[in-house]
C-alpha cells in the first residue's frame, strides 16, 4: 500500500522568539542542525518515504517562504494552505481527504514540523513499524515515547496489554491530559505511561471513517468541499470553509473518543524542542554547561545559553549563570533559563506595545 507523510508546520513558535517570527517561524529556522527544521524533518524518515510522497500543512503567510527552502524534489503542490489556524483536526482532515482522493486508499503519517531526533535509524525502524502495524491491524497507530523525565510539560499515554505478542505494539487504555510534576513521576515509575508525541499513522479510509463517526459535523462539512480539492478551485474552497471551522484538536476530537487504536512504545533520541532551554539536551556543552552557538566570550560563566543567528557580533558575559542569551539583527533576548516558558508572554507584550516590526 502506498505510504506518504504529512507534516503539520503551522506554528508561530513564539517561545523562541526573537529567532522565531510569525513570518519566519521555528520549523522554518536553522536551529538545531545546519538546516531548516522541516527539512531535518524530512531526512529523518527520507528512507522511509520518499520526499515526493510528503505533503505539508501550513498558514498561507509561510508557504511563500516555505518553498524557497524545501528540497528540490519537494512537490509545492502538495503544500496545504490554511487561511486560519483551526487547530489539528481540521489540518488532519484537509490532508487525509485530499489524499484519499489524489491515490485512493493509502498509508499516511501525521508528524510534527519541528522535532528533533538523534537516532535516525532508530526512528525509522519504529515507522516502519507504525506504517506496518497500520496496514496489517486496519487501526490508528500512535507512537508514545518512554519518558526520560519526569515532565508536565507533556501529554502522557497509558498503555495496555501487548497485541500479538509484541514487546513494542500495544493497545491503547487511555490518554492523560499534562499531569503535575508529582503525577508525572508516578507515571514514570510505574513504566505503564509513554510521552505523547504527536504522531500517528493510519490508513486514509481509517481516519476519514473515524471524523465521519467522531466528528460528524466537520467531516459533513470537509464533504462540501471534497469535488473541489486537488483542483484549481480548491484554495477558493477553502479559505471560504476554513473560517467557519470550530478550533479543536485531533487528541480531543478522534484520540481520546477512539477505540481501534494501537501503541508503539518508542526511544529515539526525542526532543519536542519547545523551549530555549531545550537546546540544552541538543549540543554539547562546554567545561562550565554552557551551550554555545554563538561567537562568545565569556568568564565565570556557567549554565547559559548563548545563541546568535547571524554570527555578526561577538557575545560576552561576566559572572552570570542560569541564563539564556540570543542575538538578532533587530532584538536581544535575555531571560533566566527558569522563565523560558514565558516568552510567549514577552511576544504578547510586544503586540500589546504595537511592536509588530518586531512579531512579524
Amino acid at each position: 500500500m502506498k505510504r506518504v507523510a504529512v507534516i503539520m508546520a503551522g506554528g508561530g513558535g513564539t517561545r523562541f522568539w526573537p529567532i522565531s517570527r510569525m513570518s519566519c517561524p521555528k520549523q522554518l529556522v536553522k536551529l538545531t542542525s545546519d538546516e531548516p527544521m522541516i527539512n531535518e524533518t524530512i531526512n529523518h524518515f527520507k528512507n522511509v518515504v520518499s520526499v515526493e510522497d510528503t505533503f505539508i500543512v501550513t498558514n498561507k503567510e509561510q508557504a511563500l517562504l516555505m518553498k524557497t527552502l524545501l528540497p528540490t524534489k519537494f512537490n509545492h503542490d502538495q503544500i496545504l494552505q490554511e487561511p486560519v489556524g483551526r487547530n489539528t483536526a481540521p489540518c488532519i482532515l484537509y490532508a487525509a481527504m485530499r489524499i484519499h482522493k489524489q491515490y485512493g486508499d493509502t498509508l499516511m503519517a501525521v508528524l510534527p514540523a519541528d522535532h528533533h531526533i538523534s537516532d535516525v535509524k532508530e526512528y525509522e525502524r519504529i515507522l516502519d513499524l507504525a506504517y506496518q502495524t497500520a496496514e496489517e491491524q486496519d487501526k490508528i497507530v500512535t507512537i508514545g515515547l518512554w519518558p526520560t523525565f519526569a515532565s508536565s510539560g507533556y501529554g502522557y499515554i497509558r498503555f495496555g496489554e501487548p497485541l500479538n505478542g509484541s514487546k513494542e505494539v500495544f493497545a491503547l487504555s487511555r490518554f492523560v491530559e499534562k499531569p503535575d510534576t508529582a503525577r508525572a513521576q508516578e507515571y514514570i515509575q510505574s513504566r505503564k505511561y509513554l510521552w505523547n508525541s504527536g504522531m500517528f499513522v493510519w490508513k486514509t479510509s481509517t481516519i476519514l471513517k473515524a471524523f465521519e463517526t467522531y466528528m460528524p459535523d466537520l467531516y459533513t462539512q470537509f464533504c462540501s468541499v471534497e469535488q473541489q480539492l486537488g483542483t484549481a478551485e480548491e484554495e477558493t474552497a477553502i479559505a471560504t470553509l476554513y473560517p467557519t471551522l470550530q478550533s479543536i484538536s485531533v487528541d480531543y476530537g478522534i484520540m481520546e473518543k477512539a477505540k481501534n487504536v494501537s501503541v508503539i512504545s518508542a526511544e529515539f533520541g526525542w526532543n519536542d524542542v519547545g523551549t530555549w532551554d531545550a537546546l540544552a539536551e541538543v549540543f554539547p556543552k562546554d567545561d562550565d554547561d554552557n551551550v554555545v552557538r554563538a561567537p562568545y566570550v565569556g568568564v565565570d560563566t556557567e549554565n547559559c545559553i548563548v545563541f546568535s543567528k547571524s554570527g555578526k557580533r561577538v557575545i560576552t558575559t561576566v559572572g552570570v549563570s542560569d541564563l539564556v542569551i540570543v542575538d538578532t539583527d533587530d532584538a536581544i533576548m535575555v531571560c533566566h533559563r527558569d522563565s523560558v516558558q514565558d516568552v510567549k508572554k514577552l511576544v504578547e507584550e510586544l503586540k500589546q506595545q504595537n511592536r509588530i516590526d518586531l512579531v512579524n
